[in-house]
This record gives structure tokens, sequence and C-alpha cells, in this order.
């Protein structure tokens, strides 16, 4: 796998585990933990090898803000200001 793609399929999956993932849990993980969690969801899903699992975690880290950004969008959620 190229370090710098991610297949179509695993970033399909990656955003159907972040919708199915209440929001609480989104948004109240730190950024490392949020990370963790999504790949854990992920690899029960599907195996994913060393360099795969690197690269989307690598991509996670850096889509943080718009996983939190999106749970805190859904309805029905309550974001303190």
């Amino acid at each position: 796998m190229d370090s710098d793609h991610i297949q179509i399929s695993l970033l399909r999956n990656l955003w159907q585990v972040v919708e199915e993932t209440q929001s609480g849990i989104l948004l109240r993980l730190n950024d490392h933990d949020l990370v963790s969690e999504l790949l854990r969801k992920i690899q029960g899903r599907r195996s994913l090898p060393g360099p795969e699992s690197q690269v989307l975690c690598h991509y996670l880290k850096t889509r943080t803000s718009l996983i939190r950004d999106l749970a805190a969008s859904r309805p029905g959620v309550h974001v303190p200001c």
C-alpha cells in the first residue's frame, strides 16, 4: 500500500465507524484516545496490516477536529460553550 493513499473501502469503513460511534464518546476523548478508539473499532471489522494501520492513524490524527465537529453537529447533541 502506498504510504500516501488510503483505500476507498477503508475510508468508507472509517467514516461509517465515526457515524456509528456515540457523539458523547467522540467529544469526550482526548486526541490520542479518540484515534485509538476509532482504530480499535475499525480493526474489529477488518484486518489492518502494519503500514495500513500507520497511514490510517496519521489520517485520523489530522481529522480529529473534523470528527468532533461532525459529532457536535448531530441532532440532539448539546455542546457547552
